[in-house]
């Protein structure tokens, strides 16, 4: 059996100082890359703010995109990328009858789930077993969370109050996804207050409205249903750089 080299760990045969490095992006929610020179066994981190002047970028976007490690050809040689990036969250605003289907699908699939609802009628663990529950306004709750390129968010109150600012949060993050509930009526007048909070044409046109699957959905659990479709389609289009 061939010994772990130095300075590494010999579980996963990565260095000692990478590891160190590559647990504090993780903590904070960064994607990073392990790239190992399959010849020579030299090893370096990549982390995500260095991706775009790295020699390999092309290779290490697209390994990040899919979130898949593997073995490629490149100038440095034949690599093993070993990709690390943060598990998929779902944020949703509004403790609802849809958040209370969406939250055990959205589970089932793998996503970490929080709901966000200032209505502590509404925000209890009684109605969300097992779910990240903030009963907070998302002006409050919202910041610590750190939104971002790995977070789908779900605006799903019909409340003004409520949906706005946290849609004014989410579009000034780099979500994958982000869907608000309401007819097509109730969007062009929500369109409307949020070009008034200053939010332009083309962060606007990112948010999914009326939300989900076109799937004739009608009961909270099919609407779940028609959501959680629609939020993976988008992760896999993502993954394949058609965002």
């Amino acid at each position: 059996m061939e010994r772990p080299s130095e300075g590494t760990d010999g579980v996963c045969g990565v260095r000692l100082d990478i590891l160190k490095a590559l647990n504090t992006e993780r903590a904070a929610r960064r994607a990073a890359v392990v790239v190992t020179n399959q010849e020579s066994g030299a090893q370096r981190l990549v982390t995500q703010d260095k991706v775009a002047s790295d020699p390999l970028r092309d290779v290490l976007e697209a390994h990040l995109r899919s979130g898949k490690s593997g073995i490629e050809e490149t100038a440095e040689g034949k690599v093993f990328l070993t990709v690390h990036v943060p598990p998929t969250r779902l944020i949703a605003i509004g403790a609802v009858h849809i958040s209370q289907a969406l939250a055990p699908i959205a589970t089932l699939l793998g996503y970490d789930v929080t709901i966000v609802d200032p209505r502590t009628a509404f925000a209890s663990p009684e109605r969300f077993p097992d779910v990240n529950v903030i009963a907070e306004w998302p002006d409050q709750a919202l910041p610590p969370l750190g939104v971002d390129r790995y977070t789908a968010f779900v605006a799903l109150t019909h409340d003004p109050k409520i949906d706005d600012p946290a849609l004014l949060h989410a579009l000034e993050r780099d979500c994958f996804y982000i869907g608000a509930l309401g007819s097509r009526k109730t969007h062009a007048r929500r369109v409307e207050r949020l070009k008034q909070q200053g939010a332009g044409d083309n962060e606007l046109a990112r948010i999914h409205a009326p939300i989900g699957l076109p799937i004739g959905a009608v009961s909270p659990p099919e609407i779940a249903v028609a959501i959680m479709g629609e939020i993976t389609s988008r992760l896999r289009l993502t993954a394949e750089g058609k965002r």
